[in-house]
């Protein structure tokens, strides 16, 4: 029986400058059975990929992006080396081979808002290794990932820019309903996609909260979301359809029947704090939300760069965005200020 795995993270929640950007990686594994945990793609895919950068080898390192992004003063190598190497591979191996950040964001169906800052000339992939060696990971990856039963189903990322994140918090009076509403419009198709097959959702603890059902009734109109824990370590939900069953081996008369529906239900979605460090689908959302928004933020210096000698760039983290906007008063005006600073 296959088994459809997503994961699901964010990219700049905090700053005070540039977009939030969320995305959302989902696999199916051909060889699962109901009642068996979800299977270790770092141990399947072990070949090709590594959980860390450091001791991959020849390996492509999918990890946390907070580890494997290199500090932006880094002399040896390019900051962003193995998160592009990560990405590039992954999409390489259904055979998408993006060569700039616009085809890049086409590939993972994102766009970014209209804003000039964010637009102008497109960035060359790969920034830190070269086409032939994107070609080599991508086609080692694919091996790897066809001898283990494993495909990647789809990569995809929501960049939220500030007008809309601006409006959300200003309606809602909270910036975690931005991310909410980022994560919901990328996994509420899943359940319909995949139907017919078990479904695993895993996704980054959301703002620290333990508590989700208001979200699931948000995101998953047509099922019924039931809670399995609530707590800080990990908050699990079952997801019912009205055509669910439990497991073959549990009857109506069975004392167990309502415990194994519990244990192994056909869709769940889990929440807990590190799930990057802990599933692979997610720390690959966490590496291609982190890319795009760095891609991002190239664009937004290049472009204010240009308007503003001697500009130093900023990652629109709140003390150097401060500064970054000290730098600039007199390039811009009370529109493009509105435009540019978030309010949360």
């Amino acid at each position: 029986m296959p088994l459809v795995i997503a994961g699901i993270d964010e990219a700049g929640y905090g700053p005070t400058l540039g977009p939030l950007c969320v995305a959302l990686a989902v696999f199916r594994v051909e060889r699962w059975s109901l009642g068996q945990p979800a299977p270790n793609l770092w141990q399947l895919l072990n070949a090709a990929v590594a959980d860390a950068a450091s001791g991959a080898r020849q390996r492509i390192p999918i990890a946390d992006s907070k580890r494997l992004k290199l500090p932006n003063d880094s002399a040896a190598r390019h900051p962003l080396i193995h998160l592009e190497r990560g990405v590039l591979a992954m999409l390489g191996s259904v055979g998408l081979k993006p060569d700039s950040d616009d085809a890049l964001l086409a590939s993972l169906d994102a766009a970014h808002s209209d804003e000039p800052w964010w637009h102008g000339p497109p960035i060359a992939l790969p920034l830190a290794r070269t086409a032939a060696q994107r070609d080599i990971d991508a086609a080692l990856l694919a091996s790897t990932m066809e001898r283990a039963g494993v495909s990647l189903l789809a990569l995809r990322c929501r960049v939220m820019g500030v007008a809309e994140f601006n409006d959300i918090v200003a309606r809602t009076g909270s910036k975690a309903e931005a991310t909410a509403a980022a994560v919901g419009g990328l996994l509420a198709p899943l359940p319909l996609r995949h139907a017919d097959e078990p479904l695993r959702i895993v996704c980054d603890q959301l703002g620290g909260r333990t508590q989700y059902d208001d979200l699931l009734k948000r995101w998953f109109p047509t099922l019924r979301a039931v809670a399995i824990a609530e707590s800080e370590s990990r908050s699990r939900y079952r997801l019912d359809a009205s055509d669910d069953t439990p497991p073959e081996s549990a009857t109506p008369e069975s004392p167990t029947f309502a415990g194994a529906h519990a244990n192994h239900p056909r869709r769940a979605i889990h929440f807990m704090p590190e799930a990057e460090s802990a599933h692979l689908p997610v720390a690959l959302a966490s590496m291609a939300a982190k890319l795009v928004r760095e891609l991002a933020m190239m664009r937004f210096n290049r472009y204010w760069s240009d308007r503003v000698p001697d500009l130093k760039p900023t990652a629109g983290y709140a003390q150097d965005a401060r500064r970054w906007l000290r730098d600039t008063r007199d390039a811009i005006d009370d529109a493009d200020r509105d435009a540019l600073v978030r309010r949360a």
